[in-house]
């Protein structure tokens, strides 16, 4: 049997293990293990299965993801974040639907801390569904924006996804952040935009709020937002400043994180605790995942069967836009079906080649692959912010109420990525400004 018999067989072997629910880590670990080990030996497998992964877990840039993490977790567990809601709610509350458009914007402002889709949708779901069913929003809608408000964690920097796509696709990951910048905004706008529209037509889904709202009021909102502020600008500003780098950042911000609350008196030595424990447990997963995926790219290149695919795919037609259409499609039905990082690293060794050979710039299909990954965080039937909120929500909301929250959004999200496959400007005129 040739070597990339062996390939093919194996990648045949990790989709049927992965669509029958094993952990993604453990499915790649093993899988690649094993097909170097029937390719060139006990010898091989052992030696590549005790480098690969101690090379890929030394990579310096991954030092920024728990400190990324920190910075979110502190923040939140400090509820540094709590004050946006109140900010956007007191200036935003005359807006149709003017709740709903806060907790998009409370939800960008937590992106900026956050680094995860999930964690904004949490943070943002007891914060402000609460407030919303208080002044009789419709549940669905709110819960629905919700879901969908969240997924601004995983574009809007710092964000654990770009920062692994920049690692294997070795692209900068400052220039991956400035994109997801673009597209966040372009995002968060395309749902304010539907939340005001829908509520215009239909005023029963979002009822006017009849409180008294003083100008005293809201500039007192906005002292509060100082503290978050102040975070946002120490760690963005400098590094899109230059003074240091996205490596630096992390623990720019985890450290300035903690200072501020502290310097806030919202920060107890339990809090910080439970902050430190998430940003472990959340570490640790992610490594799993990507030392997979390094030993993963180490098999494919050994029996050539990701050269083959790639030329396979090439093949088939040699329209650019019929090609990313395709790979659009696969990563929306993968979303479904997976969560995002593994999804993303299971399948980033072999589309990375074929998006380079077609042509594309890495850094445009970096914000457009974390774009897609972050429509399948909302896509039945395991849209994951879905199950996030309802959590959050409890009985309040059905599960296929929150679904139905979402479809609209979904719409705009689909619309907002075709945009993007037009008119990529949009990422790599932003990315310019850095060189």
């Amino acid at each position: 049997m040739s070597n990339l018999e062996i390939g093919l067989i194996c990648i045949g072997v990790l989709v049927f293990l992965v669509a029958n629910r094993v952990p993604i880590g453990f499915a790649l670990i093993g899988v690649s293990f094993v097909g170097i080990y029937w390719i060139s030996g006990p010898r091989a497998a052992w030696g590549t299965i005790s480098l690969v992964p101690q090379t890929f877990a030394a990579t310096w840039t991954l030092s920024s993801i728990p400190m990324f993490l920190m910075m979110g977790y502190v923040s939140y567990r400090a509820g540094l974040t709590r004050g946006l809601f109140k900010c956007a709610r007191l200036w935003l509350s005359a807006l149709p639907g003017g709740l709903a458009v806060a907790s998009v914007f409370g939800a960008a402002g937590f992106a900026a801390v956050a680094g995860s889709s999930i964690a904004c949708s949490a943070a943002m779901g007891r914060i402000a569904f609460p407030e919303m069913v208080k002044y009789n929003y419709d549940p669905k809608l709110a819960a629905g924006t919700l879901a969908v408000a969240g997924t601004l964690g995983a574009l809007i920097p710092p964000s654990i996804l770009m920062i692994l796509y920049g690692i294997i696709a070795q692209v900068p990951i400052a220039s991956l952040f400035v994109g997801g910048i673009s597209v966040g905004l372009i995002t968060a706008l395309g749902y304010i935009g539907l939340i005001i529209v829908r509520v215009k037509l239909k005023p029963e889904l979002a009822p006017a709020v009849n409180e008294e709202i003083t100008w005293g009021m809201r500039f007192r909102a906005l002292r509060e937002t100082i503290p978050i502020l102040v975070l946002v600008l120490g760690v963005f500003g400098g590094l899109l400043a230059g003074y240091f780098t996205p490596t630096e950042a992390g623990a720019v911000g985890s450290v300035l994180s903690i200072l501020i609350s502290i310097a806030s008196r919202s920060l107890s030595f339990e809090d910080l605790w439970e902050a430190a424990v998430e940003t472990l447990t959340t570490t640790s997963g992610l490594f799993i995942i990507g030392c997979g995926a390094a030993l993963l790219i180490r098999f494919l290149a050994l029996s050539g069967s990701g050269e083959f695919i790639t030329n396979l795919v090439i093949g088939f037609g040699s329209d650019p836009i019929f090609l990313i259409l395709g790979i659009a499609v696969i990563y929306l039905v993968l979303g479904m079906f997976l969560e995002p990082i593994g999804a993303m690293l299971l399948t980033l060794p072999i589309v990375l080649p074929i998006v380079e050979t077609a042509g594309f710039d890495l850094i445009w299909f970096g914000v457009f692959l974390t774009k897609l990954l972050e429509i399948g965080m909302i896509s039945p039937p395991m849209g994951m912010n879905v199950f996030v909120i309802k959590g959050v929500v409890g009985d309040k909301v059905s599960l296929g109420g929150i679904f139905q929250g979402i479809l609209w959004f979904l719409m705009i999200d689909l619309v907002i990525g075709s945009i993007l496959v037009a008119f990529p400007e949009l990422v790599l005129i932003p990315v310019s400004w850095l060189n």
